[in-house]
Formats: C-alpha cells, sequence, structure tokens
C-alpha cells in the first residue's frame, strides 16, 4: 500500500467514524470500546514489545506493570477522594517516568526521575484540575485524539504528502464538526442499554466534565444524566468521543500494511485472536464485568505507548528543524507514526 492509498484509506475512515458518531453516539463507542478496543491493546502491545517500547533501556517497561496493576486495584476496589488522587498519582507518575525512557540511559537517573515524579504527584494530585488532566483526560481523550492526530501530523511531515496533510485537515475538521454542526434527529433516542452501561463505566463523568470544561450551556437541564444523555451539548461531547475512540481504533489497524503489526509468531497470533473474542464475548454477556476485566489492560497500553508520544513529539520537532538531542532507542525502528522509513525500504526491495 502506497502513503497516498494510506491516507486516502484513513481519510475514508475519518468520515466513515464522523458519520456513525452523528448517528449513533452512545452505541457507536460502546461498540468500538467493547469490540476494537481489546483487538487494539493486545496487537500493539505486541508491537511495541517487538521493539523494546521505544525506551534507550531494555526494561524499561517493568515499571509500568506494578503502577498498572494497583491502579487497576485502586479503580475498581477503593472509593472515595484518597483512591482518586492515588490513581490520579500513578498515571501521572508513569507520564513523568516515560521521559526519562527517552531522554535517560542510567536506571539510576530514571529512578530519581520516578521518586521526583511521586512527590509532584503527591502534592499536585489534590487539585482538581491536575486531577482532571492526568486522572480523566490524558487516558481518555488525549490519548485517543491528541496523540492519535501527532501520529498522523508527524507521518504527513515525514512523507512530505499533501494527502498526509489533507489527512490531518480532515482529522481536525471532523472533531471540531460536533460543536459547530448539531443536527437535531427526532428519530433518535438513547436506548436504555447505552444508558446503563455508558454509566457503570463512569463516561458519563467524561461528557459531564468537557461539557463544563468548553462552558457549554446546559442551565437548563437539573442534573447529569439529562446534561449527558438528554441535551444537545451533551449529544455534541459524546459524538466527538465516539468519534476520536473508533478512528483511534481504526486508524491502527489501517497501518497493517505499513508497520507490520500483524507479523507476530503463529502461537502468539492465535493466543491473540482467542483472548480478543473471549474479551468481545464478557462485554457481550455483561459490559460492566468486560470493563474490570480489560482495564488492566487498557491502563497498560497507554502508559506502554507513552515513550512514542514523547518521540513523536520529538520528530514533530525535528521536522520543523528543530533538533533534539535523545539516546537512541535499543531498536532503531520507526514510530507508527512515521511510516515512510518502511515505506521506501519496501520500495528499494522491489
Amino acid at each position: 500500500m502506497t502513503i497516498r492509498t494510506l491516507d486516502l484509506t484513513n481519510i475514508a475512515l475519518m468520515i466513515i467514524s464522523c458519520l456513525a458518531a452523528y448517528v449513533l453516539p452512545f452505541e457507536l463507542f460502546l461498540f468500538s470500546y467493547a469490540v476494537l478496543g481489546p483487538l487494539h491493546y493486545l496487537t500493539e502491545i505486541s508491537w511495541l514489545h517487538k521493539r523494546d517500547y521505544f525506551a534507550t533501556g531494555k526494561r524499561d517497561y517493568f515499571i509500568f506493570i506494578p503502577l498498572a496493576f494497583i491502579l487497576t486495584y485502586l479503580v475498581l476496589f477503593e472509593t472515595g477522594m484518597d483512591a482518586a488522587q492515588w490513581s490520579t498519582n500513578l498515571i501521572f507518575m508513569c507520564f513523568i517516568s516515560a521521559i526519562g525512557m527517552v531522554f535517560l540511559q542510567g536506571w539510576f537517573e530514571k529512578f530519581l526521575l520516578l521518586c521526583a515524579a511521586f512527590i509532584m504527584g503527591f502534592l499536585f494530585s489534590r487539585y482538581e484540575g491536575f486531577r482532571l488532566f492526568f486522572g480523566m483526560y490524558l487516558p481518555t481523550l488525549i490519548h485517543v485524539f491528541i496523540f492519535t492526530g501527532l501520529f498522523i501530523l508527524l507521518g504527513a511531515l515525514k512523507n512530505k504528502s499533501a494527502t498526509g496533510i489533507a489527512s490531518i485537515v480532515v482529522f481536525v475538521l471532523c472533531g471540531a464538526s460536533f460543536f459547530f454542526y448539531k443536527p437535531i434527529l427526532s428519530w433518535y433516542h438513547v436506548s436504555d442499554y447505552a444508558v446503563n452501561n455508558v454509566h457503570n463505566i463512569q463516561f458519563d463523568g467524561l461528557v459531564y466534565a468537557v461539557v463544563h470544561m468548553l462552558h457549554l450551556d446546559v442551565k437548563a437541564y437539573k442534573d447529569v444524566y439529562h446534561v449527558v444523555f438528554q441535551s444537545m451539548p451533551g449529544q455534541s461531547v459524546m459524538r466527538f468521543i465516539a468519534f476520536a475512540y473508533t478512528y483511534h481504533y481504526l486508524n491502527w489497524f489501517s497501518k497493517t500494511s505499513v508497520i507490520k503489526w500483524h507479523l507476530v509468531p503463529r502461537k502468539w497470533l492465535i493466543v491473540v485472536i482467542v483472548s480478543w473474542l473471549a474479551a468481545v464475548g464478557i462485554y457481550a454477556v455483561d459490559y460492566m464485568l468486560g470493563l474490570e476485566v480489560l482495564f488492566l489492560l487498557s491502563m497498560l497500553h497507554v502508559f506502554l505507548e507513552f515513550p512514542l508520544n514523547y518521540r513523536s513529539f520529538i520528530g514533530i520537532a525535528e521536522e520543523l528543524g528543530v533538533k533534539i538531542k535523545t539516546p537512541s532507542p535499543i531498536v532503531a525502528t520507526a514510530p507508527a507514526a512515521a511510516p515512510a522509513p518502511v515505506v521506501k525500504k519496501i520500495k528499494k526491495g522491489k
């Protein structure tokens, strides 16, 4: 698949995701999260592992595993402000630790950075803005929309592709459209299934937080339920979320021919497929149970991607002429957002 074909394919996937989000926002999100999400976690973690997570140390990623387990315990089994603060602190620690995995080489320097992150997180996690950014937005909307946008931008800059630039423009326009074009679909009513499960997995809290962050007018609605499921601003935010998650997953799967994430040992591929089918089955039986079973894997894939996110920032800066000196990762492989080197090798091989 050529770069131009890949760009055009992604533009088509953006438009399809956008239209589907307009029509069935809550239902599309639940479908994408339960069906596309688990397969994305499994295949991306496998792909990152083959590349040593783009870190400077072969075992750097070990720190993410216990932190992800602790976070899972806090989210699923603990309640209250203390649990929320500690959860936010753990995400912040992982995000800062990833800086060391990209910019530092010595394990002692990385350990000191982790300790500093723990202290800073402990001091700042009592503030609502800090908790909202790191505890709510970073592992959700920033991960699926902002970082995806950065990957697209880096690929467009590296490839110097007109269709690549067009794809980032379409991506931004699709995301912004939900807040400017607000169709009233008289035939659409949120199903009880969607209401119950969006609430059970606490994504109504995310919708509500974004509505208030953007200062959208919801004065006529008296509570969270009516704001999220009945108001036009609430549905606009949910459409944006559904689009961001759906395209985030589809964007990953569209890169199969470029980054070759599917090229794994046959036994591992069977494990991935069986695990994915089991996960979808659990979601089908009990959506909340599916979230609980898959929560560790979903958060782990977010954490493990942090070093790649930083390398994408660096790649964009370098493409714009800003040189940033960093140690080379263990595996000198192009990141997901920059498929150009892989494609060029394929062409030369021909």
